[in-house]
C-alpha cells in the first residue's frame, strides 16, 4: 500500500468539494459566518436560540462545531454505506486511550474549510472561539496520541476501520499545581453537551459479570456469585481523513444500568438505594486509570478493561454478521489490533464468543482467533505488563479464566513438547504467574492468543525479543517484528504550526501533508540563504505565540528571544526529567560563581502529570517548581536562566509548545523507552534533540545523520552491563559538579521554608542505588549541553542544522506506520468512498 494515495496528490483530485458541498446546504462559502442562511447562523439560532450578535465564545463554538458535522455528515454516512456495500477487510483499533485533544480545528484543516473559516471570521474572534472547546479527557500520554494519530492516518489513506474506547467523563484527572505540588481534580470536559458525539442507543451492549456490586459505607464492593449486567451505550465521534473524502469513526462506550432508577425504593424513602445501581455501572466509565494503589481501584480498571472488550468485539462480530455468514471468514474480514495489554481479554473474549455462541470447535475457534487478533507492546517495564489475581478473574468472569486456563495447558503441552526438560522456560512463558497469589500475565496472553506482536521502535522490538518474552520469541519468532511509530504530520505540522507549514509549502508545495518524505526536499535548501532566514522567521513567530499563550494561561512572562529547552512527557523515574532538573541546578550553580560567565540565555520548559499514586514522581514536579521559584528571585542568574513548569499538560498545550522549541530533551534511561512520540513531533518542528540512544531517537539520529543531533550517555548495552557493579557514590566522590549540585538541593538550598521535603531524592538517587542512572549520565549531558550552547551562538550553522533535522524526518509520519501494519499485519486495503 502506498502512504500517498493518488486520490490525495493534489487537494483538487478530492472526491470531496468543500464548496460544492457547502451550496447543497444553501451556504455560499463567502458567508459561512454571517450570511443569514449560512449553517453557522442556522445552528446559532435554532441549537442556542440567541441572535449572533448577542452570542457569547461558547454558544459561537457550539454553532460552528455543528456547521461543521453538518458538512462531513454526508461523507460520514456515505463512508458507512460504502463499507456495507463493498465488504471490505476492516480494521478495529483497540485502545484504553485516544488523546484526540480538540476538534474542531483538526475537521476544518481536514475537511479543507480553512479558506472558508479565514473569509468568515477574523482572526481573534476564531482563536476565541477554537479556545472554547476543551480537550477531549480520553488519555494520558504517548499510547493516547499514538492512537488518534494512527486514527487520523487511516482516514486519511482511505482503510475501512473503527477506533474502540471508553467514554471517560472525567478523563484522567487535571492537573493544579498548589505550593508546587501537583493536585487532581475532576477533569468536567463532558461538562456541556459534546456537538461532535452521536450517541447510538440502539447497538448498546450488554455485557454480563458473575458478580454485582453494592456501594457500602462508600466504597464499591463485590458481591460473588449474583451475576449483573452492565449496558454498553456507544458514543461516535468522526474521523476526518484529508480531504474529506473519508470519515471514519470513533466509537467509545459508556457504562449504564439496564434500570438506572428504582422507582420502588425511592418512594419507600430510600433515595439513595433508588440510583444506587446507575451509580455503580456509571463508576466503571467515570475516570480514566483509576487509583491503582488500592484493591478497589484495581479490580475497577480490569472491570473497565473486559468492559471495553467485550463491547468492542460484540459491535465488531455483529458488523461481520451483517454481511458475511461463514464464521470461518472472520480473518478475511476483521482484523482486531490490541493497543498495549489493556484490551487482552480479547483473546479469551472472541473464544467464548466462537465457542459458546458461534459453537465451533476449540481447534478451529483458535485458528480464528489468532488470525484475527494482533497486539502491540508499548513498554520494557516489568511492572507496566500488567498481571491480574486469578481470584479476581473467577469472581468477575469465570467462563474467560476457564478458556485461559485450556490455552495455558496446550501452550504448556507444546512448549514441553518442543524444549523437553527445559521447566524453567515452561514456566515463564506459562499465562498464569505461580506463587502465594496465582496472576494471569496479560502480556503473554496477547502474544500468544495472536498472530503479530510487533514493538513500536527498532531498539524496542529487539529488547522486547530478547529480554522481555525471550521465551516466547524464540517458541513464535515469526510473530515477532518492528513497526516504528509515527505522527500525523496535519495535526503537528500544518495545524500546530502554521508558520513554519506556510514556509514549507512555498518552497517544496504541499504534498508533504501527506507524503511527507517530500520533505528530503528541503535539503539542498540549507545553502539557501534566505530561506534560512524564512525559517528562522517561522520559528521566531512561532516563539512569540507561545509566549504570548503562557502569559494568557500561567500568568509567566517568557523572553522568545531566549532558548526554548523543553521536556514535556508524562513524569517518571525513567523519562529522567530529575536529570533534567539536576543540569538546570549545575548551570544555575555556574552562575552563581561567575555571575559573568558566558551563557546564552536559556528558558527550560517542564510539562506532564504524575499518577496520582506515584509520590516520587510528585516530589520531581515539586523540585522543579522549587527551582523554578529559585532561579527565578535570584539576581546572579535573572535574564540568563528561567524554568517554567506548565500545569495541565495536554494536547493543546503541546500544540502551543512543540512548535516553540528550540531543543527537544529526550532523555530516558537507555533501554527503557519503547519509542516516544514527542521527539519526532518535536524534530518535524526543527527543534534539535539533546537526548540519548533510546526508544525511536535512535532512528532519527540515523535518519538526519548522528552529527546533526546532540546524543550523550550510556547506550541500552551499556546499561545493562554495568547494571551489577553501578553505584552512584562513585559520581558523587568523583565529580565536583554532581556532587555540588546534590549538596545543594541536599542542603535545603530550594526547600529553605521546607526543609527535608527533598530527601526522597537522596534516596532515588544515592541510598536506593539510582535505579535509572541519573548521576551515570549527568557529566556527558553537561558535555552535550554544552556542545549545544556553542552551536546556538552562530545562527546560521544552527539553522542548517534545523533545516537538516526537518528534513529528515518523513519516516516519521503515521502515514507509513499504518501503511507498514496494513500491508504487513492487517492485509487491510483501501475502500474509496466515491
Amino acid at each position: 500500500m502506498e502512504s500517498n494515495p493518488k486520490a490525495f496528490d493534489k487537494a483538487e483530485q478530492s472526491a470531496f468539494d468543500a464548496e460544492k458541498l457547502l451550496q447543497k446546504y444553501g451556504v455560499g462559502s463567502a458567508h459561512f459566518a454571517g450570511a443569514p442562511d449560512a449553517l453557522y447562523e442556522r445552528r446559532m439560532k435554532f441549537d442556542n436560540v440567541v441572535e449572533l450578535e448577542s452570542a457569547n465564545s461558547r454558544e459561537r463554538y457550539k454553532a460552528a462545531a455543528r456547521a461543521v458535522r453538518d458538512i462531513l455528515s454526508d461523507r460520514w454516512l456515505e463512508t458507512d454505506k460504502t463499507y456495507a456495500r463493498e465488504n471490505p477487510k476492516r480494521v478495529y483499533y483497540v485502545s484504553i486511550e485516544f488523546l484526540i485533544g480538540r476538534s474542531l480545528g483538526n475537521n476544518v484543516l481536514n475537511l479543507m474549510l480553512d479558506p472558508i473559516v479565514e473569509r468568515g471570521f477574523d482572526g481573534r474572534e476564531w482563536w476565541e472561539i477554537l479556545h472554547e472547546e476543551p480537550d477531549a479527557g480520553l488519555g494520558n500520554g504517548g499510547l493516547g496520541r499514538l492512537a488518534a494519530c494512527f486514527l487520523d492516518s487511516m482516514a486519511t489513506m482511505q482503510l475501512p476501520a473503527m477506533g474502540y474506547g471508553l467514554r471517560d467523563e472525567h478523563g484522567i484527572f487535571r492537573q493544579k499545581i498548589r505550593i508546587g505540588w501537583q493536585e487532581e481534580r475532576p477533569d468536567n470536559w463532558l461538562q456541556y453537551p459534546d456537538p461532535w458525539e452521536v450517541v447510538r442507543p440502539a447497538e448498546s451492549v450488554e455485557v454480563t459479570f458473575a458478580c454485582s456490586f453494592e456501594l457500602r459505607a462508600g466504597a464499591l464492593r463485590m458481591i460473588p456469585n449474583r451475576p449483573s449486567t452492565l449496558i454498553g451505550v456507544p458514543y461516535d465521534r468522526p474521523v476526518v481523513g484529508y480531504g474529506g473524502n473519508t470519515v471514519n469513526t470513533l466509537r467509545l462506550w459508556s457504562a449504564t444500568a439496564p434500570h438506572g432508577f428504582d422507582f420502588q425504593r425511592f418512594s419507600g424513602g430510600d433515595f439513595v438505594a433508588s440510583i444506587a445501581e446507575a451509580l455503580n455501572a456509571e463508576s466503571l466509565t467515570r475516570v480514566l486509570y483509576p487509583d491503582d494503589h488500592t484493591p478497589q481501584g484495581r479490580e475497577l480498571r480490569l472491570m473497565q478493561e473486559y468492559f471495553l472488550v467485550a463491547c468492542s468485539l460484540a459491535d465488531a462480530v455483529r458488523r461481520f454478521r451483517e454481511s458475511n455468514a461463514d464464521w470461518r471468514t472472520l480473518p478475511e474480514k476483521a482484523a482486531i489490533q490490541l493497543n498495549d495489554t489493556h484490551p487482552s481479554l480479547a483473546v479469551p473474549e472472541l473464544m467464548r464468543i466462537l465457542l459458546d455462541e458461534a459453537h465451533l470447535g476449540w481447534d478451529e475457534a483458535w485458528d480464528i482467533t489468532r488470525r484475527t487478533l494482533a497486539y502491540t507492546n508499548h513498554t520494557l517495564l516489568p511492572e507496566a505488563l500488567e498481571r491480574w489475581p486469578v481470584e479476581w478473574m473467577q469472581f468477575l468472569i469465570p467462563r474467560q479464566l476457564e478458556i485461559i486456563f485450556e490455552i495455558n495447558r496446550r501452550l504448556l503441552d507444546d512448549i514441553r513438547a518442543r524444549f523437553p526438560g527445559d521447566a524453567g522456560r515452561a514456566a515463564r512463558t506459562s499465562l498464569v504467574e505461580e506463587g502465594q497469589v496465582k496472576h494471569i500475565r496479560m502480556a503473554n496472553l496477547a502474544i500468544v492468543g495472536s498472530h503479530s506482536t510487533n514493538g513500536v521502535a527498532a531498539i524496542h522490538s529487539e529488547l522486547l525479543r530478547k529480554t522481555t518474552v525471550r521465551d516466547l520469541a524464540e517458541a513464535f519468532p515469526e510473530r515477532f517484528n518492528n513497526k516504528t511509530n509515527g505522527v500525523t504530520p496535519r495535526r503537528w505540522l500544518r495545524l500546530a504550526n502554521p508558520s513554519l507549514a506556510a514556509t514549507i509549502s512555498a518552497a517544496i508545495g504541499d504534498s508533504w501533508i501527506v507524503d511527507l518524505a517530500e520533505l528530503q526536499k528541503l535539503r539542498p535548501l540549507t545553502a539557501d540563504a534566505a530561506f534560512r532566514a524564512d525559517v528562522q522567521n517561522a520559528q521566531r513567530a512561532a516563539k512569540a505565540r507561545f509566549a504570548d499563550w503562557v502569559k494568557r494561561h500561567a500568568e509567566i512572562s517568557v523572553d522568545p528571544d531566549t532558548i526554548f529547552d523543553c521536556q514535556i512527557k508524562r513524569i517518571h523515574e525513567y523519562k529522567r526529567q530529575l536529570l533534567n532538573a539536576l543540569r538546570i541546578v549545575v548551570l544555575y550553580d555556574r552562575l552563581r560563581e561567575n555571575p559573568d560567565l558566558a551563557m546564552p540565555p536559556r528558558t527550560f520548559f517542564f510539562a506532564g502529570k504524575a499518577a496520582p499514586a506515584y509520590q516520587l514522581a510528585k516530589v520531581i514536579i515539586k523540585f522543579v517548581n522549587n527551582l523554578a521559584l529559585t532561579v527565578d528571585s535570584d539576581p546572579a542568574v535573572r535574564g540568563k536562566l528561567k524554568v517554567v513548569f506548565l500545569p495541565e499538560y495536554n494536547v493543546t498545550l503541546a500544540e502551543r509548545c512543540i512548535p516553540a522549541a528550540d531543543v527537544s530533551n529526550q532523555i530516558s534511561t537507555a533501554g527503557y523507552e519503547a519509542s516516544g512520540t514527542s521527539n519526532m513531533k518535536f524534530m518535524m518542528n526543527g527543534a534539535l534533540t539533546l537526548g540519548t540512544r533510546d526508544g525511536a531517537t535512535i532512528e532519527m539520529a540515523q535518519e538526519a545523520e548522528e552529527e546533526n543531533f546532540f546524543l550523550f550517555g550510556l547506550t541500552a548495552e551499556e546499561v545493562a552491563k554495568s547494571r551489577p557493579w553501578y553505584s552512584p557514590y562513585w559520581h558523587y566522590q568523583n565529580e565536583p559538579e554532581t556532587r555540588k549540585a546534590l549538596d545543594l538541593i541536599f542542603s535545603d538550598h530550594f526547600s529553605r521554608d521546607e526543609p527535608g521535603i527533598f530527601e526522597p531524592l537522596r534516596g532515588a538517587l544515592l541510598t536506593h542505588g539510582d535505579q535509572f542512572m541519573h548521576l551515570a549520565d549527568l557529566t556527558s549531558y553537561l558535555r552535550a549541553d554544552g556542545e549545544l550552547c556553542d552551536l546556538y551562538r552562530k545562527p546560521e550553522e544552527w539553522t542548517r542544522k534545523v533545516i537538516l533535522n526537518i528534513a529528515a524526518s518523513g519516516k516519521f509520519s503515521s502515514d507509513r506506520t499504518i501503511s507498514e501494519y496494513a500491508k504487513e499485519i492487517w492485509g487491510a486495503r483501501a475502500c474509496p468512498v466515491t
